[in-house]
């Protein structure tokens, strides 16, 4: 198993008195695949978050979200799920295009529990589970270096089981947000508008 942590990571350890503890972390919990608790608990998930960075280092940390499962775990090594339309800036397909290194961030607000994964991700609109993806503009693949169970000491409730009436769904139209227009981006910037 390979030590995740650079020099900035041990020095803050060393500050704080807890390298036993994350090197115990590093041994025990941090694995190189997807194990069966993983999958199902990946899965099960309607949402995560996903980092990503431009050519130059800038991070950005996007929401996606799907129906339950959306993300679908293809073995042990990979994951892949779709990237739906958007606000037409494509910054985490675009910040993966160019430097293929992402963090996902898996959470159940229900029974706290958080699930990290790292990976190297490529971007297609030509993969072969577009079509089993409803209105999928692109799909994403990460192979996975490792996963890993975050503490999931100060997860808030929330509760809401409901998803955003923006999902594709198969069978039902998928209603036009009105954001879309320019014209609505402008009444909110009117200053802006071209």
């Amino acid at each position: 198993m390979r030590d995740i942590y650079h020099p900035g990571n041990r020095e803050l350890q060393d500050a704080f008195g807890t390298r036993p503890l994350a090197d115990r972390v590093n041994d025990l919990i941090i694995q190189p695949e997807i194990g069966d608790e993983e999958r199902e608990f990946i899965t099960s998930r309607n949402m995560f978050f996903i980092s990503t960075v431009d050519p130059s280092g800038q991070p950005t940390v996007s929401y996606k979200g799907g129906e339950t499962g959306f993300v679908r775990v293809l073995d042990s090594q990979t994951i892949a799920f779709p990237l739906y339309d958007g606000n037409g800036m494509f910054l985490s397909a675009g910040n993966m295009t160019a430097c293929p290194n992402v963090g996902l961030l898996f959470i159940d607000f229900e029974n706290p529990h958080r699930l990290r994964l790292h990976g190297t991700a490529t971007v297609s609109a030509d993969d072969e589970l577009m079509d089993s993806y409803h209105e999928a503009q692109l799909i994403v693949r990460v192979a996975v270096s490792n996963t890993f169970i975050n503490c999931p000491r100060y997860i808030h409730p929330a509760t809401s089981e409901a998803q955003s009436i923006y999902v594709p769904v198969e069978g039902q139209e998928t209603p036009d947000p009105e954001w879309k227009s320019w014209d609505v981006v402008a009444d909110v910037l009117p200053e802006k508008k071209p």
